[in-house]
This record gives structure tokens, C-alpha cells and sequence, in this order.
């Protein structure tokens, strides 16, 4: 009799002193009307003197992200982070750097729209489903992956259930979790039993059994989130999610072959001398 493998373990954060400098691919349509978008320079300063994990992040537009993943540009990143900010001009793009990420087992985090994107990247690529569609692109779909929710999520907080024994719930370090949202789409229950038949594993659910959080079980870090942890506090103490992301990053850097650097062709987050 053979048991299903154990789910990895979030990361340990490594000392500041030997710790290597992680690059992050931030996906994302960068705003100053996006409150997560904002909030990037200070998580990245709060991980790097709080946690001692030090990510050199550059952002990439959705128009650009196709083609970073076709020149194998984002398959040198250590991390790929799809942020929130849908619709997005791309969402070829978005798609493309996800399955990079989930492809080549680089660390990634999809929150909110990244989240939506996840799903319909799975949905189309690994479980046949060509048709599945996200409302918000195309609101005339038949075969909506993504819809509209019942009730708006724009700022609203509610409590999160990890399932026991999953990434979700190392990295939170909690079975639960209060957490806040902004968005107006979910996943429809309809395909996501086609999903789980496929590998993906639904491992955190609102108090209702909403679908908030999934992973791939067998990549080193794939997680995706409906909440947005990056709105967490007040963004000093980083969410655990995003300490968890980071903290897998840096383990992926810490394995590169010494002077593996490549040309990123991205454009650095501000408040970063490199990143």
C-alpha cells in the first residue's frame, strides 16, 4: 500500500550573513492605484531586515511576459510572483509566466488575479480545458472558469481554513487565518473537480467552502491565494505567505551554479538599488 506524498515544507529563513540575494519576477501591470503594487518596496525592505531574505525583483508587464517566457528570460528568476491588478493588459502574458513557474518548478506565489490566472492556466494546459475562460476577459464566454462572484469581495476580510498537512498550512504556520480580499471573480465550482482529478490540490477554503487557496503538490513552491497577503498589516511584517515565497526563493539561489547571472530584461522595483 503506497500513501500520498507529504506536502513540502514552507522554507526556513536563512541568517542574513549567508544568505544569497534571490531574484523575483514581479508579474503585474504595476499602478500607484494598486494599493498591492505599493506596498511591494516596503515588503521587499521589511524581508530583507527582518527575515534576512534579500530579493533582487524586477517588474514585468503582462505585455512583456510572453515574450520574457519564450527567450527563457523568466526561467532565470528564482521566484515568480503573479500579483493582483486584472484584468491585465496580457492575459497570454500572465498565462506564460505561470506555466514557466509551474513548468521549470520555480517558486511561485499567484495572488488574487494571479490566483484566477493559475486556475485558468491549469484548466487550458495541463486539464484540456481550451474553452475555460476568465468573465472579467470575456464576459460573453459559455465555459466560464472564472465568474463573477456572488457577493463582491472588495474589501472584505474573512477567515481562511488551510487543509492539515499542506503547503498552505506550513506557510501560513496556522490552520486559520483572517485575511483580506479585493477582487469581484472566484472560481466556478463547475471544472474545479477536473482540477483535483489533474494534480492540483484545493488546500484552503472560506467558512462557506469557497476555494481560496490551491498548490501543486510535487513542485518546490506553487501556491496561489484569492486573498491578498500582500495587504496584510501594514506592511512591515510581511505576510508568512510572502516570507514563505521569499524564503523559497532564496533556497533556489542559494543551488544556482556560482555566476549564473543572465541578461533581465525587466525593469527593477523602485526602492531597490538592483531590484
Amino acid at each position: 500500500m503506497t500513501t500520498a506524498p507529504s506536502a513540502p515544507s514552507a522554507p526556513s529563513a536563512p541568517s542574513a550573513s549567508s544568505a544569497p540575494i534571490a531574484r523575483i519576477a514581479l508579474v503585474g501591470d504595476r499602478s500607484p492605484h494598486v494599493k498591492s503594487h505599493t506596498r511591494i518596496p516596503l515588503l521587499l525592505d521589511a524581508l530583507a531586515t527582518r527575515d534576512g531574505l534579500v530579493l533582487d525583483a524586477y517588474w514585468i508587464p503582462t505585455g512583456d511576459a510572453e515574450a520574457e517566457a519564450g527567450s527563457g528570460t523568466l526561467a532565470r528568476f528564482d521566484a515568480v510572483w503573479v500579483l493582483p491588478g486584472s484584468p491585465y493588459a496580457s492575459e497570454a502574458g500572465a498565462l506564460a509566466a505561470i506555466r514557466v513557474a509551474r513548468e521549470e518548478g520555480i517558486p511561485f506565489l499567484g495572488t488574487c488575479g494571479g490566483f484566477q490566472h493559475a486556475l485558468l492556466e491549469y484548466a487550458r494546459t495541463v486539464c484540456g480545458l481550451t474553452g475555460a475562460a476568465h468573465a472579467e476577459n470575456d464576459p460573453d464566454a459559455t465555459d466560464l472558469l472564472i465568474a463573477p462572484l456572488a457577493c463582491s469581495l472588495v474589501g472584505h476580510e474573512g477567515l481562511v481554513r488551510a487543509e492539515p498537512g499542506s503547503l498552505a498550512e506550513s506557510a501560513l504556520g496556522a490552520e486559520r487565518s483572517m485575511e483580506r480580499y479585493h477582487c469581484n471573480y472566484g472560481p466556478s465550482p463547475l471544472h474545479l473537480p477536473t482540477l483535483t482529478e489533474h494534480g492540483l490540490r484545493l488546500s484552503g477554503h472560506d467558512e462557506d467552502g469557497g476555494a481560496r487557496i490551491v498548490e501543486l503538490p510535487g513542485h518546490p513552491f506553487f501556491l496561489a491565494t484569492l486573498f491578498q497577503p500582500e495587504l496584510h498589516g501594514d506592511g512591515t511584517r510581511p505576510h508568512p505567505i510572502v516570507r514563505a515565497l521569499a524564503a523559497a526563493a532564496v533556497a533556489r539561489a542559494a543551488g544556482r551554479p556560482d555566476g549564473l547571472t543572465g541578461t533581465l530584461a525587466a525593469t527593477p522595483a523602485a526602492g531597490r538599488s538592483a531590484g
